[in-house]
């Protein structure tokens, strides 16, 4: 491992998540599968634990632009991504395994975070079978963010960001900024403000010994990606590159999940679990954080008595028993330092290794707004309706919206299977799937799209617009896999 300003991976697999920047402190939190703690990457050897196979890796990774497969994004080219057939078949046994429960509800208890330190002795398989498909977290050293441009030029030499560079290219951009002094529900307030006076305020805050008048102000969830300056920051890693979110998003043209985060010693980011229970990667590109991941499922645990999850992790109100009694019944949490200044890049991505984690979190979802309106149940015309509007205001996706999303990537991966078989495709750099990653990416589809047909508050969904309809959409999938078994 390298010095405290150099970069580290970290990999997070939808958990709940905390962020602070204390003075030398950073946290975020982070953990696989349910709400849980995030908290941002370590760069220094000490605060880290030796690699060892069986235990978590943390991801929350997210491609650039436009996503695999497809034309490379403005700031990140992506790779040729394929699997052997032994681990396709290795996965599909894993959710054979399963039986519809879901990876995150069955990972074990960690007591330390996986190190990975050399790229040329870690393949996409390797990472695939022992942390994506367990959901478990791990870090990666800075040798696999070696060749980022956002590490030469965003840098000082001494490892600190490089505000004139940020300034010259990027100090007009209008950014978000959130105050981490002011408690808005479970989050904090943003604002937007160009760049430039961002790092204003931050050169005053470090001036101030880490301290203004205007308070803790982090910038955090900045779309650098969409613009075309932001071309050659970074490479994506192979691992992060079967990203079905992004994927979506960028076909739509729309939207997408890949950030740029840019704080001082002080800055954090509350409790809370990802977008959609997605993974989430993220890349120091310089200083330190520390990261408090909870696994899947502890989130229960540290509710108070009226049921709410806690703001602050770190709070001496939240360590007050008497107000979370389940609080000494739970797993400590896994520590990861970092500190200093920092900006890191962070991505949050879906695959078919937690498609099942973002359906069941969408039926969690609708079934909350279901129980706030119930009252109106019996009152309300198209009540069903109502919720579906309800919970996509909250949640940012309803029911429909997600089998439109499967039907994207599945009519994408349809495509793919059909040029596979009549031996059309040309593999190589920069290009498509692999046969493999393909028949598992179809798989997984119709694994929960079946879900998702017979679920009786999706078949009060409208679908007479729909096309295909997707009992139809099934059954082409299903078509497919049978006649690409073979391969």
């Amino acid at each position: 491992m390298q010095d405290c300003g150099s970069p580290e991976v970290v990999f997070r697999l939808s958990p709940l998540v905390q962020q602070r920047h204390w003075h030398a402190v950073l946290g975020s939190f982070l953990y696989p599968g349910s709400p849980s703690a995030l908290a941002d990457t370590p760069s220094s050897p000490p605060d880290l634990p030796e690699a060892s196979p069986s235990h978590d890796t943390t991801v929350c990774p997210v491609p650039s632009r436009p996503s695999f497969p497809g034309s490379p994004a403005p700031c990140g080219r992506r790779a040729w991504l394929d699997m052997d057939r032994e681990t396709r078949v290795f996965a599909e046994n894993h959710f054979r395994r399963l039986r519809g429960r879901l990876p995150s509800r069955v990972c074990p208890i960690l007591d330390r975070v996986d190190f990975i330190e050399n790229p040329d002795s870690f393949s996409y398989s390797d990472f695939f079978k022992g942390y994506l498909l367990p959901n478990l977290p791990c870090v990666f050293s800075s040798a696999f963010t070696e060749g980022w441009g956002s590490r030469r030029h965003w840098v000082t030499p001494s490892g600190k960001p490089d505000f004139d560079y940020l300034l010259q290219n990027y100090g007009d951009v209008v950014v978000p900024v959130a105050n981490c002094g002011v408690q808005e529900y479970n989050s904090n307030p943003k604002e937007h403000m160009p760049l430039r006076d961002y790092i204003s305020y931050w050169k005053e805050f470090i001036q101030g010994h880490y301290s203004s008048p205007r308070g803790c102000l982090y910038l955090k969830d900045w779309h650098l990606c969409r613009d075309a300056s932001a071309k050659g920051i970074f490479t994506l890693p192979v691992y992060f590159s079967s990203d079905w979110l992004n994927e979506y998003w960028d076909t739509l043209d729309v939207d997408d999940y890949r950030f740029i985060y840019m704080g001082p010693t002080g800055t954090w980011s509350p409790f809370h679990a990802d977008i959609f229970r997605s993974f989430s990667w993220s890349v120091n590109i310089c200083g330190r954080k520390k990261w408090f991941l909870f696994p899947p499922g502890q989130e229960e645990a540290l509710r108070d008595c009226r049921g709410g999850l806690p703001y602050d992790v770190t709070a001496p109100a939240f360590l007050e028993s008497r107000q979370h009694p389940g609080l000494n019944h739970c797993s400590p949490p896994l520590e990861v330092t970092q500190e200093e200044d920092t900006i890191s890049i962070n991505h949050n991505w879906v695959n078919g290794c937690n498609l099942a984690n973002m359906w069941h979190f969408l039926q969690q979802e609708l079934r909350a707004v279901q129980q706030e309106v119930s009252e109106w149940r019996d009152t309300m015309p198209d009540w069903h309706h109502h919720c579906q509007v309800i919970m996509r205001s909250c949640s940012g996706i309803n029911f429909g919206e997600f089998y439109h999303f499967l039907k994207v990537i599945a009519e994408r991966r349809l495509l793919l299977a059909k040029e596979i078989g009549s031996g059309e495709v040309e593999y190589g750099e920069g290009s498509r799937l692999g046969p493999q990653q393909t028949i598992f990416d179809i798989s997984r589809i119709a694994e929960v799209l079946a879900s998702v047909v017979v679920n009786p508050d999706f078949q009060r969904v409208d679908t007479s617009m729909l096309s295909p309809q997707p009992e139809d959409l099934l059954q082409q999938l299903e078509e497919v896999m049978a006649a690409m078994e073979s391969l």
